[in-house]
């Protein structure tokens, strides 16, 4: 591996809310989480996803293959991970009723890139970070499995929203109008997932990337205000009458 390291567990998910104080052996887990991660990354990343099996990621951090199942219950989540700690901000940040839903997204995605802007602009060598950044993109887009593992960690986040966004409206999270309309507000994760690879070029600096990329997610929110800023209101089924002028 690289003398320089990239602490791969910044980009594994998108950011939930800090830690809570931990006691010893959560300080323990939370370190071996880091160790798999990143040894299981690197090795990735050099050889790529399919070579490398679960065995000698164990036998490189001195655990067995079973201690790594019990941290990553598959091997596409030591790369790409969603914390429940993620789910909890999106379900209480989509509930808040001073909050428009492209508003509370908005704000989720603007703390996850300002927390990998920031790493950024703490390397010394600008040029290496945004290349071990684009690296790990590259390591996602081409191969199968973490394309649909991330697939499915979105669609995870679309069912949470739209649970919050139906008891909003007054509906049922199967209806229509929250469906479409989480998967709309979703949408926009990768927006900024795909500006990354846009603008994270080595030229930019790490507040232009940072612009450019949430000029990209701001015109596609811009997208969605009319309808979603007002959800709740148009979101009521029709009854009986207004079916039967329609008919």
């Amino acid at each position: 591996m690289s003398a320089r390291t990239v602490d791969w567990a910044a980009f594994r998910a998108p950011r939930g809310p800090a830690p809570s104080p931990e006691g010893l052996r959560e300080r323990k887990k939370r370190a071996m989480r880091r160790q798999l991660t990143d040894t299981a990354t690197e090795m990735f990343l050099e050889r790529g996803f399919d070579a490398v099996p679960i065995s000698e990621i164990a036998e490189a951090c001195g655990v067995s293959e079973k201690t790594v199942f019990n941290y990553f219950p598959t091997k596409e989540s030591l790369v790409l991970d969603l914390p429940d700690t993620v789910m909890a901000v999106l379900r209480t940040d989509l509930a808040e009723p001073d909050r428009t839903p492209v508003e509370a997204v908005l704000r989720i995605l603007a703390e996850d890139l300002n927390a990998m802007i920031s790493w950024l602009e703490a390397q010394d060598d600008k040029a290496w970070a945004s290349a071990a950044v684009r690296r790990f993109s590259l390591l996602i887009m081409s191969t199968p499995s973490l394309r649909a593992h991330q697939r499915e960690m979105l669609e995870r986040l679309i069912a949470v929203a739209a649970e919050v966004l139906a008891e909003r409206a007054g509906l049922g999270p199967q209806d229509p109008e929250p469906q479409i309309a989480a998967t709309a507000l979703l949408g926009l994760w990768p927006v900024q997932l795909h500006a990354w690879g846009k603008y994270l070029d080595g030229i930019r600096t790490p507040a232009q990337v940072r612009d450019a990329i949430t000029a990209d997610v701001h015109r596609a929110a811009r997208l969605l205000e009319t309808g979603l800023a007002t959800f709740a209101d148009n979101a009521r089924p029709p009854n009986a009458t207004d079916t039967a002028v329609r008919t």
